[in-house]
């Protein structure tokens, strides 16, 4: 199984690797190429730090590469930030668009007495019926650190609380989306990079 990993300069790029190549993905890198876009059977586009990174997926081709391949049917999954940019944007980056695949947009975390961003260990409400979940038992714990979130949608996978409920996985079709680093979260990760690997079709 092929998979193409966006290294746009801001994904924790050497774990995600580490972990698909664990699983008996080949997995390549482009951070500005596109052919491995256009011939991937896979795309992860992994991400920390700030929406502003993701200019560089504009400047370079490739968000207009992501949306063709997502078009053909090509399984994307983003993680993190590279979930946050599936939506029209972030109040992060005002004036950085998403990729506007789901119509929402990334909030911060609501003023709290609760400690921002949210780091660490929480557990998963999930959905019935998620493909990118099956075989994960409600409750499982994976490992956060954000302070920016998405609602909760009829695309939501998995629902997390922390301060208040956000969306911790979201699934539509061939685009799917973790909040957490499944390549931080164990088992639990390695189960849910592997039912990635494993999907296939629309339905």
């Amino acid at each position: 199984m092929r998979v193409t990993v966006i290294d746009y300069k801001a994904g924790n790029l050497t774990s995600v690797l580490k972990a698909l190549r664990h699983l008996g993905a080949e997995a390549e890198v482009t951070d500005g190429d596109l052919a491995p876009i256009e011939r991937a059977e896979r795309i992860v586009l992994p991400g920390v730090g700030h929406f502003a990174a993701t200019q560089r997926l504009d400047a370079t081709g490739l968000t207009a590469a992501i949306r063709a391949a997502i078009a053909r049917g090509v399984p994307f999954l983003g993680i993190c930030v590279g979930m946050q940019w599936l939506y029209a944007g972030s109040s992060e980056a005002p004036e950085q668009p998403g990729l506007g695949h789901f119509t929402e947009s990334c909030t911060r975390f609501s003023e709290s007495k609760e400690k921002v961003p949210h780091v660490g260990w929480n557990s998963l409400e999930i959905r019935p019926n998620s493909r990118l979940l099956a075989g994960i038992d409600p409750g499982e714990y994976v490992y956060f650190t954000h302070s920016y979130k998405v609602p909760v949608t009829a695309d939501t996978a998995a629902i997390t609380h922390y301060i208040e409920p956000f969306a911790s996985a979201v699934e539509r079709g061939n685009v799917m989306g973790v909040q957490f680093h499944p390549e931080k979260s164990g088992e639990t990760g390695l189960k849910i990079l592997g039912n990635f690997l494993k999907w296939e079709g629309n339905e």
